[in-house]
């Protein structure tokens, strides 16, 4: 029996083309997120939202209420405890998952030095100044010589057991570097910091939460300067560093004449791979032998934004869009790795002629087909995969592609995109947005990352990039958030006219860029740390991240990982504000993270409950980092005689002068 109109019972889908699919009577048989969510009829644990469920011995669980002495754990755990600790378990499973995810980009990167894979090392220029970081040689060496040894320092980086500080640290801000050392967070090896942290917070280890918060801010910024950082890197010197491209994504990009297949996941590897397999003359062929025009190659959730940057591949759906891609019933196979993944989706292909074929050994899934990814045979493990695909388009059956449903977007926004945009070839620098920051045709700078959410209004990110690029706030997306902003029309260039305030829309014209910035995966948030440091080196706004107006928030985190690089951009100095964290129910460590932290690492938590709550708060706190500059008043444009260009050069500098001034 059909299921009713559910877009009738759920306004929390605004995206058009969803809405669409599922008034389908084909899609009206799929049981989804939303289905799901409404059958459950039940709240959330007051206790579990507030952080103060102990599960971490079988003495419990025990449930916590903060000022009842009679009310705290059988072990005499208090609420401020047990929410550190849950806290703390989460930046560490969201970096665990940053971590094995680096680690297998980082093999990869040392299996294609040694000819191993398809791949080759692209990005050349970059391999020399990760080699320089890495204290590797590279005059009169071949390209393949260094990414060898540069990707054996690197996977070396996860299972350091000394306690000299991750290579990557050195990138920081020197004052920021001060601080790490001071408060005693230096991470050391990645794994190293993981481990600790769950030992940490086994039952009967560390009692007391600041203690606890400590490790897990070395935790988190193992992940952010390691792992996630080590990740981005090397993969752009293997695969390319993104450079700005338009594209399309939404649901609209599959296509009816052709074998459609779905990338899901986060390790670029496999997608790279598929896409090289993709253009395969055997494969062609198998392809038109059962009368399709080819392959067509989508993208869904952090896999997606990896092609998307690179290729332009085009992206079919998001996190919350995962089940709907499949829902269209024109997909072949969904192929899938690691990380954000439902269990949901081969029931909803289960009885139809699609594949879910996982991809990973560590991630298997009940009714899906199993062709495990071998990175040193990487082609002909995508050729397996493929034409598994290919021999399942004679078996479609009825499908629905909604209409005109393709969004253009422009991406590529990578840290070296953004300076070369900035500054040219050959006076590639930060300095016009420093100057435009200064001279307040640019407010400061917001960055809308993470996840997507079941459970709430699928617009939120919207509105709040809306309202700030309306204040002249330039906005920086990764992951979901960033699919989700592109969905709604901000990623194009000609959304500076329709939505930015009158300086951003000026910068924003003159460059050629949106007012919103696609920065890539969830993993590339790293991208944002160097941008943030190459703007405190440019000099002007301070000498650390926390003295620029600059702020981040993942309003609809679903992710550990979200937490995860949550952390460590308040470890690293930056402000962070979410639409909820389980911690209200301790309010000791609550107070800590929303407001004392603040004076260890010159930033700290915040949460607010809607989206225009969330952007007046990331607003504010950009004007109070203005207001520390002293740079809250926009100056008079200055236009420089030769007396003041002569100045510039001899380093004097002038008020209200330069590139914006």
């Amino acid at each position: 029996m059909a299921k009713p109109n559910r877009c009738e019972s759920c306004n929390d889908i605004t995206t058009s083309s969803t809405r669409d699919l599922l008034n389908q009577d084909l899609a009206k048989q799929v049981r989804t997120a939303y289905d799901r969510i409404e059958d459950r009829g039940m709240s959330a644990c007051l206790f579990g939202s507030g952080g103060t469920c102990c599960r971490n011995c079988n003495m419990g669980p025990c449930q916590i209420i903060d000022g009842v002495e009679s009310m705290v754990g059988i072990c005499g755990a208090t609420a401020d405890t047990v929410a550190a600790r849950n806290f703390a378990r989460t930046v560490a499973g969201g970096t665990s998952a940053h971590t094995d995810h680096a680690r297998e980009m980082v093999r990869g990167f040392i299996a294609t030095a040694k000819g191993e894979t398809p791949h080759e090392i692209k990005d050349v220029a970059k391999l020399h100044d990760m080699a320089q970081l890495f204290e590797v040689e590279t005059e009169g060496r071949d390209k393949n010589e260094i990414a060898l040894e540069l990707g054996e320092r690197a996977l070396a980086e996860f299972g350091k057991q000394d306690s000299s500080p991750l290579t990557m640290l050195k990138r920081a801000p020197l004052k920021q570097q001060k601080i790490w050392k001071e408060q005693g967070v230096e991470p050391r090896g990645i794994d190293r910091e993981v481990v600790e942290m769950m030992h940490r917070t086994h039952m009967g280890v560390d009692q007391e939460y600041h203690n606890i918060t400590k490790q897990a801010s070395r935790c988190a910024l193992a992940d952010g300067w390691g792992a996630s950082m080590l990740s981005t890197e090397l993969t752009d010197i293997m695969f390319g560093t993104p450079v700005p491209k338009r594209a399309i994504i939404d649901l609209g990009v599959l296509r009816e004449d052709m074998v459609n297949v779905t990338v899901h996941g986060h390790e670029p590897l496999l997608a790279e791979s598929l896409c090289l397999a993709a253009e395969d003359e055997e494969i062609l062929a198998l392809a038109k032998k059962v009368g399709a025009k080819g392959i067509n190659l989508a993208g869904v959730c952090c896999t997606g934004n990896e092609i998307l940057m690179r290729r332009g591949i085009p992206v079919a759906g998001s996190f919350i869009q995962q089940e709907m891609v499949l829902a269209t019933g024109a997909v072949e196979a969904m192929v899938v790795d690691v990380q954000c993944v439902m269990q949901s989706l081969a029931q909803v292909v289960k009885g139809k002629h699609t594949d879910i074929i996982t991809t990973n050994y560590r991630a298997k899934m009940p009714d899906g087909v199993h062709i495990q990814f071998d990175e040193h045979d990487a082609y002909n493990s995508a050729k397996e995969i493929l034409t598994r695909a290919v021999g399942n388009f004679k078996k479609r059956g009825a499908c629905y592609i909604p209409k005109d449903e393709k969004f253009d977007v422009v991406v590529g926004f990578s840290h070296e995109s953004i300076n070369y945009m900035l500054g040219g070839r050959f006076r590639q620098s930060y300095r016009p947005l420093n100057d435009n920051i200064i001279n307040g045709r640019i407010r400061g700078v917001g960055a809308l990352v993470g996840c997507e959410h079941y459970k709430h209004s699928d617009d939120v990110h919207f509105e709040i990039a809306k309202e700030l690029i309306k204040n002249n706030v330039l906005v920086l997306a990764t992951g979901c958030a960033a699919q989700a902003l592109g969905r709604r029309g901000l990623m194009r260039p000609e959304a500076a006219t329709e939505y930015a305030g009158d300086g951003l829309r000026e910068v924003c014209e003159t460059v050629g860029m949106p007012p919103v910035l696609h920065v890539g995966s969830c993993v590339d948030n790293s991208r944002l740390l160097i941008a943030l440091t190459a703007m405190v080196k440019e000099g002007g706004l301070g000498d650390d991240i926390a003295d620029l107006p600059a702020v981040g928030s993942a309003p609809l985190w679903m992710s550990e990982k979200a937490v995860a690089i949550g952390h460590y951009f308040v470890a690293s100095g930056a402000h962070v504000i979410f639409q909820d964290l389980p911690i209200n129910g301790a309010k000791k460590f609550s107070e800590y993270l929303l407001k004392d932290i603040k004076e260890e690492f010159g930033a700290c938590w915040g949460v607010q409950s809607t989206p225009q709550d969330i952007a007046k708060a990331m607003i504010a706190a950009i004007d109070e980092k203005r207001e520390a500059l002293g740079i809250n008043k926009k100056k008079e444009r200055v236009l420089m005689d030769m007396a003041m260009r002569r100045d510039l050069e001899a380093g004097k500098g002038v008020t209200g002068a330069g590139c914006g001034g």
